[in-house]
């Protein structure tokens, strides 16, 4: 059997989660399923860097105050690894308007709207675009948790 590749996704930490004070149950809600985090920065997000995450918007009538949102407070950009993990920090962060998503789930729990106090990258591809584009290679760093074995079985591994 092949060995199983980990993948990565980016969560992006928002204004909102920031200014609510919600860092740490979301950080930890990651590290409780078993993720390791590979990076963690606070950043400020300027026009350039906000026009090519959210470029696929840029055209629709709402970008303006995405934008605005976005920078109005600063934001904690963190990337995690594991097997699996983009399909599984989508089902933590739930769906993105957070009063349709489950209670359970990031948004269900701590969002009402579309700001909804995260993002996370939505495909194996985007996170590791989106991880690139807000960490530089130093900033990333790879090592094994304690728990390893215990959080993934030999079958996930690829063992």
């Amino acid at each position: 059997m092949a060995k199983a590749k980990e993948e990565q996704s980016l969560i992006i930490m928002k204004p909102d989660c920031v200014v609510r004070g919600l860092m740490g149950e979301i950080i930890s809600r990651f590290e409780k399923k078993g993720l390791k985090i590979i990076g963690l920065k606070m950043v400020e997000l300027g026009d350039v860097i906000i026009e090519e995450h959210y470029g696929h918007h840029k055209d629709k009538p709402f970008f303006h105050s995405l934008k605005k949102f976005m920078q109005s407070a600063p934001v904690v950009v963190m990337a995690v690894s594991g097997f699996k993990a983009v399909g599984a920090v989508r089902i933590i962060v739930g769906p993105t308007m957070g009063f349709q998503a489950d209670a359970g789930s990031i948004r269900g729990d701590l969002s009402m709207s579309n700001q909804n106090v995260v993002h996370a990258s939505d495909s194996v591809e985007a996170g590791e675009m989106e991880i690139k584009r807000f960490f530089r290679e130093n900033e990333l760093f790879n090592y094994n948790r304690a728990d390893y074995a215990f959080v993934y079985g030999p079958e996930d591994r690829g063992e």
